[in-house]
C-alpha cells in the first residue's frame, strides 16, 4: 500500500517531448511516476505538456516587463496584460513542491520548447532576486528529477563533454535555488541498437524506481 505522511504534495511534470506514447523518455518517467504513487500516496501529480501547451512567445512588451522589474519598478498598466501571461505560468511552476523534467537530447542540448518555457519562468522577484549579498534563489527546498533520453552514450569522454543538459539545467536551476537535482539519463537509444536500447530502457526505469522510493 502507498505510505508516507499525510501532508499533500505536488509534483509538476514538465513534458519536453512530441512523441507521446513513442517516447522513449516517457517510458522510463512513468515508472518514476507510478512508484511515487505507490511509495507515497500523498502525492498530487500536475502534467505541463510544453508541445501542446500554448506558451506566450516572449516579444518586447514580455521583455520590457523584465527588465522593468530589474530596475527595481512595477509593471506597467500597458505591459500587465503581457506580464500575466509569464506569471500564470510561473505561478503553476512554484505552486510545486517537486519537478520530473522528461526531455530528449536534440542537437546535444534540450528541445526549444524547454528552452522557451525556462526564459518564461526565470523571471526577477519571482524565481529569483539581487541582494546586497548577491542573487538569491526563491524555489528553495524543492527537488528536481531529470529523466532525458539520447541517441548515443553521453556517459564518457569525449561524448562527455557534448552533453550540455546536465550542465545547463544544473546551472539555470541552481540559480533559482533548486539544487537538490538528479539525473536519470536513457542511453544510448539508436547507436547499438534495439537489444541494447530496450535493455538501458529497463536499466533507467530501475534507476528511476529506486530515485522514488526515496522521494
Amino acid at each position: 500500500m502507498p505510505k508516507g505522511d499525510s501532508t499533500m504534495k505536488k509534483l509538476l511534470h514538465i513534458i519536453a517531448t512530441p512523441r507521446g506514447e513513442e517516447s522513449r523518455t516517457l517510458k522510463v518517467s512513468s515508472a518514476f511516476i507510478e512508484a511515487v504513487r505507490w511509495n507515497n500516496g500523498h502525492w498530487a501529480f500536475d502534467e505541463l505538456n510544453l508541445f501542446t501547451e500554448k506558451l506566450p512567445e516572449l516579444g518586447i512588451n514580455h521583455l520590457n516587463g523584465k527588465y522593468t522589474l530589474m530596475s527595481g519598478k512595477n509593471i506597467t498598466p500597458e505591459l500587465q496584460p503581457y506580464w500575466d501571461q509569464v506569471t500564470c505560468h510561473i505561478d503553476r511552476f512554484l505552486s510545486a513542491n517537486a519537478y520530473l523534467i522528461s526531455t530528449p537530447m536534440w542537437n546535444f542540448g534540450i528541445p526549444y520548447k524547454l528552452k522557451q518555457y525556462i526564459d518564461i519562468i526565470v523571471q526577477p522577484r519571482y524565481l529569483f532576486q539581487y541582494t546586497s549579498s548577491g542573487v538569491e534563489g526563491l524555489a528553495k527546498d524543492r527537488r528536481m528529477v531529470v529523466i532525458s533520453s539520447r541517441g548515443g552514450d553521453y556517459s564518457g569522454e569525449p561524448m562527455k563533454s557534448m552533453d550540455t543538459i546536465e550542465p545547463y539545467l544544473k546551472t539555470v536551476f541552481g540559480f533559482v535555488g533548486i539544487r537538490d537535482i538528479s539525473f536519470v539519463n536513457v542511453q544510448p537509444m539508436d547507436a547499438m541498437g534495439p537489444d541494447i536500447r530496450n535493455q538501458r530502457i529497463h536499466d533507467a526505469q530501475e534507476q528511476a524506481r529506486a530515485l522514488a522510493a526515496h522521494f
